[in-house]
């Protein structure tokens, strides 16, 4: 079970890095896309890490076990 765990934890960390990529270059570039999207890139990002850790928290718990 905590196998599961750790494939889910890592596609939740690359998710994260998916978005916080697309934050930065659409920073970086300014503009529009910014305007609309930058708030919103910055809470999935924070949401994604909650569930990362989330699915580490699971991991630990369940390789204990």
């Amino acid at each position: 079970m905590s196998t599961a765990f750790f494939i889910l934890m890592s596609l939740a960390m690359a998710a994260v890095l998916g978005v916080l990529l697309v934050g930065i270059f659409g920073m970086a570039k300014g503009g529009e896309f910014n305007k609309k999207y930058g708030n919103r890139l910055m809470q999935a990002r924070v949401t994604l890490q909650a569930v990362a850790l989330g699915f580490f928290v699971l991991a630990v718990l369940a390789a204990k076990k």
